[in-house]
């Protein structure tokens, strides 16, 4: 006999869950393999770019044999190829991806172009693999939400049900990418769902879990970035700098938040004035790009190297002092042009950045180092995104590192509670107001 409503333990879900659970399987496959295919094209535009070959080996811009002169100028093309899609195809691939993301739930009642799905992640490829310092996650979040939101409207599905659909595509998007399938739910609750129901959390968790498991099959099990723990930390000592350094770290969250705004309110005040085609804007971040490149080759494309290197332990200090000016300045500039990119990898890389260095500076072993590159890593996603659980469990199925767990959520609470203090709105939500 069916049940009324209002027997039900949560009187807004029905049995149409199951239908969309259902859809929501079908959604995160799907989701996986755009979220693989991402990956390919950014590798494939990489060797393209910087290698002038046909390959789909994982490489980075740091190790082209182009000349020194000609590398600065590869970010402008690429700039230039996303500012004319952007202008004759569509301006939503312009961004981070989570932002628009979550306008299209808002505003929009979770429809997103069809258009947007294959023009976002081909300027995403574009962009990052011509050095672009930027996540492919964002990208690969809007674009597995738009997935999941034209399948919704084939359906002819409600606006609460194509918003379910929408995040169970983006929450297996970022499933995939980084073999993060909880930190992926969580961040689907705390950051697009906007509730914690059973009617939307089931499918959402389905459509995450299958894209993980999919993952594995196609590009690895995890842990991404791998922490080394030889036995259990000293824990005591450990919590009480975990505190102190998130407090420093949500202070450099907030800094960066507002140093991205600042560039994108300079793009527009002097490009404004000089009558300068938001085409164009793109190709401008990307001359930022190539003289950063210059100085700093390791700042160019996702960098996720970077990160791997910085959770051993004992980084090199160029490395260090690279990531902490010429990588926050390359990737803060040229976002802030409107080009097609994400933020989360260049947020785990400047937060595990300013934790070794502090590491460093109070004169830690590697091992230490690591896991204070770790609570730095997992401290500026918190406060940067304002969303302390997912940083806390993202952080730990990145690496694994799960004696770290107690100074890791201190440090991530501590970043949230000084980002709620002293910014209004989060580096994503800002962009919406």
């Amino acid at each position: 006999m069916r049940a009324k409503p209002s027997a039900l333990r949560d009187f807004t879900v029905n049995r149409r869950v199951w239908l969309l659970t259902g859809v929501a399987l079908l959604i995160g496959v799907g989701a996986a393999g755009l979220a693989v295919a991402l990956l390919r094209a950014i590798a494939f535009m990489t060797n393209l770019f910087y290698y002038h070959r046909l390959s789909l080996a994982m490489v980075g811009p740091a190790g082209s044999p182009l000349s020194p002169w000609i590398m600065p100028l590869v970010p402008v093309v690429g700039g230039l190829l996303v500012g004319l899609i952007a202008h004759y195809g569509s301006d939503k691939i312009r961004g981070h991806g989570i932002p628009e993301a979550i306008e299209a739930i808002l505003l929009r009642g979770a429809r997103v172009d069809p258009l947007v799905a294959i023009l976002k992640p081909l300027s995403a490829a574009i962009a990052i693999g011509s050095g672009g310092p930027f996540g492919a996650e964002g990208p690969i979040i809007m674009t597995g939400g738009a997935f999941g939101s034209l399948v919704a409207q084939w359906l002819k599905l409600t606006d609460a049900e194509r918003t379910t659909l929408l995040v169970a595509g983006a929450a297996a998007g970022m499933s995939a990418t980084f073999a993060a399938p909880m930190a992926a739910i969580l961040l689907a609750v705390e950051l697009l769902l906007f509730e914690w129901r059973p009617r939307s959390l089931i499918p959402v968790a389905v459509a995450s879990v299958a894209a993980g498991a999919l993952r594995i099959s196609w590009l690895g099990a995890g842990p991404i970035f791998p922490v080394e723990l030889h036995g259990a930390i000293n824990l005591w000592p450990m919590m009480l700098v975990a505190g102190p350094l998130g407090i420093l770290v949500g202070f450099a969250a907030a800094g960066l938040s507002r140093m991205m705004y600042g560039f994108e309110d300079a793009f527009e005040h002097f490009c404004g004035r000089l009558r300068v085609h938001w085409m164009w804007w793109p190709a401008i971040g990307g001359i930022g790009i190539g003289v950063g490149g210059i100085f700093f080759p390791r700042g160019l494309g996702v960098g996720y190297d970077n990160i791997a290197e910085l959770l051993r332990g004992n980084a090199p200090l160029g490395l260090l002092v690279g990531l902490l000016v010429a990588k926050s300045l390359m990737w803060a500039f040229s976002l802030s042009s409107g080009t097609s990119g994400g933020v989360l990898a260049p947020l785990l890389m400047i937060g595990a950045a300013i934790g070794e260095t502090t590491a460093r500076v109070a004169h830690m072993p590697g091992e230490t180092q690591a896991v204070w590159a770790l609570m730095g890593m997992g401290a500026m996603l918190s406060g940067s995104l304002g969303v302390p659980l997912t940083a806390i469990l993202f952080s730990l199925e990145l690496t694994h590192a799960l004696p770290a767990l107690l100074p890791l959520a201190l440090a991530c609470t501590a970043s949230y509670l000084v980002t709620s203090l002293v910014m209004p709105r989060s580096i994503l939500t800002e962009k919406l107001s």
